[in-house]
């Protein structure tokens, strides 16, 4: 099929989107009610640091450890609600498979749970060999493999849900190539500019997340093993590698999913089509080897890594915020200057999430340059850093999309205040949080101590003041959310 073809959106009935509607609006809802949770677990952190709320330090690494992976996987139940909506506009996905996904998630949540608030389970979302194994009698070695157990049932679902991705798109484009816009790229075919950026984008979740899920799930299988079979004490190093490399990638590509909605509903809100071209296809092409090279800033502290996987780390993580800057960034101003947009709460947020993805990057570059990393790594600066592009770029998207999805150019005046309060309460709050956890980090305050020195303590409840605004703005949204969300009709 010519590039004309195969860009034609896929017809479906009407029972069929009705049906993907419900599909899409359950993720969010329970993506949105994770986070909600998480937040309010982020509060409970900071409110105990400064010493306003007493907690034990075992329930303090519990709450940790839940907060950690509970936002990651709230990020990836959303965002792939975001992806399979716009996706499943250009290509034939599986209804039934994105189900499946779905509870198949929500049993490795309850397996997680109730690895930590029965089990005891507290040693991060890192589970960083061997200390899972190694707790004093914190917790059991059951707890631990209860843990790694539900994170891999998770990655399972998602892997299936990715073979359902990767084998529409090879239906509908011929290659991953032709869909990530290569061809044009290379001049193998003429530049359309029309080729959906939502394919290009879902493209390179597809190739990325595979494999950081199926890395994952390499050193969980390696750590359950050593778990019940000591003598089998796999390389530490190899381990951290693995693991750093699947979580870095798992929650960057959450927000390349995310972005998907910039793409697709700022031409809505300006009148104006977002055309892909050559710079376009060369910047998510770089993207590919960008999200899933830079992960070894976080492992410059170990000096048994090898020199030139640093190297290729530092110079991948200062040149991984150009694509981001150059063409999401610059090409969301030009499509809005003078554009005459309606400002609703939904082009704010996804607006505001071109400033925060921007802007989260630039704490992560210096924390990727090594004078600077042997300081602030260790320390609340690196908190501050993904709290930023998080809070104030990837849930943006996310609840950007969800108005859309509500229909908010139905909403009463009354709604509309309560849009607004929570709006700005969430950008004051977020904006706070960051910049608190990144003064922390300026002044060396440790990431994950549960006590707090006393020159600490002041930071620790400014950032408890700055969480309740972040948690006030999140709840009216999620209020909002499930009000409206379940009988909103499809906005297509």
């Amino acid at each position: 099929m010519s590039t004309a073809e195969v860009n034609e959106k896929v017809v479906y009935s009407d029972q069929e989107n009705r049906n993907a509607l419900i599909a899409v609006k359950s993720h969010l809802i329970a993506g949105f009610l994770v986070f909600l949770l998480m937040m309010i677990a982020g509060f409970t952190m900071r409110a105990a640091q400064g010493t306003w709320l007493e907690i034990g330090a075992d329930l303090f690494y519990q709450i940790m450890t839940v907060h950690g992976v509970g936002v990651v996987g709230a990020a990836m139940i959303t965002s792939t609600g975001v992806q399979w909506y716009f996706l499943r506009q250009y290509v034939r996905l599986s209804n039934g498979i994105f189900w499946t996904n779905f509870f198949i998630f929500l049993t490795g949540v309850v397996l997680i749970l109730g690895s930590i608030f029965v089990g005891k389970y507290g040693g991060a979302w890192t589970f960083l060999f061997p200390l899972p194994a190694i707790s004093m009698g914190a917790w059991s070695n059951g707890a631990a493999a209860l843990f790694q157990v539900g994170l891999l049932i998770i990655g399972v679902g998602f892997l299936i849900l990715y073979l359902d991705f990767g084998r529409a798109i090879l239906a509908r484009y011929g290659s991953l190539a032709r869909a990530l816009g290569l061809t044009q790229l290379f001049g193998k075919e003429p530049v359309n500019y029309k080729h959906p950026a939502a394919v290009v984008a879902s493209t390179m979740v597809l190739i990325v997340n595979f494999l950081g899920i199926a890395a994952g799930a390499v050193v969980l299988v390696m750590g359950l093993i050593n778990l019940f079979y000591p003598e089998f004490k796999p390389d530490a190093l190899l381990m951290k590698n693995l693991i750093y490399f699947f979580g870095h990638v798992v929650i960057n590509a959450t927000i390349y999913a995310s972005v998907i909605a910039v793409y697709e509903l700022l031409p809505r809100y300006t009148g104006r089509p977002w055309k892909t071209n050559k710079v376009f296809y060369a910047a998510w092409f770089a993207i590919v080897f960008m999200v899933m090279g830079v992960y070894p800033h976080h492992l410059m502290m170990d000096f048994a890594m090898p020199s030139w996987a640093l190297v290729v780390g530092q110079v991948l993580s200062f040149g991984s915020g150009i694509p981001v800057m150059v063409v999401t960034g610059y090409g969301a101003l030009m499509i809005v200057y003078r554009s005459g947009i309606k400002w609703t709460t939904s082009a704010k947020l996804l607006f505001l999430s071109m400033f925060g993805w921007w802007a989260g990057v630039i704490p992560a570059i210096l924390d990727a340059m090594v004078t600077v990393n042997r300081t602030f790594h260790n320390t609340l600066w690196v908190p501050g850093h993904f709290h930023f592009y998080l809070l104030l770029g990837l849930l943006p998207m996310l609840i950007g999309f969800a108005y859309f999805l509500a229909g908010e150019g139905d909403s009463k005046e009354q709604t509309k205040a309560t849009d607004n309060l929570g709006f700005y309460a969430y950008l004051i709050g977020a904006f706070m949080t960051s910049m608190v956890f990144l003064a922390s980090g300026a002044n060396s305050i440790p990431r994950r101590w549960a006590a707090h020195m006393p020159e600490w303590v002041s930071f620790a409840q400014v950032g408890a003041v700055a969480a309740s605004l972040v948690v006030l703005g999140m709840l009216l949204f999620i209020i909002r959310a499930l009000v409206s969300l379940p009988g909103a009709n499809n906005p297509q």
